[in-house]
């Protein structure tokens, strides 16, 4: 077992939903060699989110989670997604660039929110290297595996790529500063990524929890969400933002009183997912 992930629940899917939860995890890797503090480090991190799908495992599906921090290298980019501007030299390996890169959020990570930069030096690419090598590659891998052998069960499989968001857009953000954010956010890449009819049932059932519930706005999904997505062939992959102020306190990174009940809320989402699959 690869100890840079966790597969909470059964290894084979008791149905065709597989979750993953790409940014919550904080086991800092002792080479990061970061000139920020570990405290900073943890701004991109999808703080809890991995235990607020708890209900997930206790339903017969797997869910994938990673343990490493996301400035440490993201797993929602493609690994050809490499920063140029942090290499200290050429990048001999594929290169496929997404414009976050930007901003000094690419595979791995440049900058900070507020612009500061990460590392007091540039990377070599065999550092960059062995950063795919030994967290990206096997995490895709994972992932891979766990969709592909579950769609080969049950002819299908449904995705659910689990991550959290800021209350109000920060700096960098695409929405654009200050803007403030709906509970949930809901990304199927413009209806490409799964079937619309999905993405519509969970956007209702949350709605009747009474969250408000935007469709790619800002979020649109990703690499996860768009690398194993083909819905004509039954694969269908929905990515789910959810608000960090409905459970958790931004500032201390503390869970609020509100974690419990979303916790619950978040439980009934997936047993009525369950309940759309298998009708399905």
């Amino acid at each position: 077992m690869n100890s840079n992930f966790e597969i909470y629940g059964p290894r084979l899917a008791a149905l065709p939903l597989i979750l993953d939860s790409p940014h919550s995890g904080r086991a800092f890797p002792g080479d990061f060699g970061a000139a920020v503090s570990e405290a900073e480090l943890r701004e991109g991190e999808d703080c809890f989110v991995d235990e607020l799908y708890a209900g997930a495992p206790e339903l017969g599906a797997p869910l994938l989670a990673a343990l490493w921090p996301r400035t440490y290298l993201d797993p929602n980019r493609h690994a050809g997604d490499v920063d140029l501007e942090l290499l200290q030299g050429p990048w001999p390996g594929e290169y496929r660039p997404s414009g976050k890169a930007r901003v000094g959020k690419a595979l791995i990570w440049r900058t900070l929110e507020d612009g500061r930069p990460i590392y007091a030096r540039k990377l070599s690419p065999e550092t960059v290297r062995k950063r795919i090598e030994d967290f990206h590659a096997p995490y895709h891998e994972k992932i891979r595996y766990l969709l592909n052998e579950t769609h080969a069960r049950f002819g299908r499989v449904y995705h659910i790529n689990c991550h959290s968001m800021r209350a109000v857009a920060g700096k960098q953000s695409d929405d654009g500063a200050g803007s403030a954010r709906a509970d949930f956010v809901l990304g199927d890449r413009d209806g490409t990524s799964c079937d619309p009819a999905f993405t519509g049932f969970v956007r209702a059932a949350l709605a009747a929890m009474g969250y408000q519930v935007k469709v790619n706005d800002p979020y649109k999904g990703v690499e996860l969400v768009r690398a194993y997505a083909d819905p004509r062939a039954g694969r269908h992959s929905l990515q789910i933002e959810i608000n960090k102020r409905l459970y958790m306190d931004e500032h201390t990174l503390m869970k609020n009183d509100g974690f419990d009940s979303l916790r619950s809320s978040l439980t009934d989402l997936l047993k009525e997912i369950a309940g759309y699959i298998r009708k399905s």
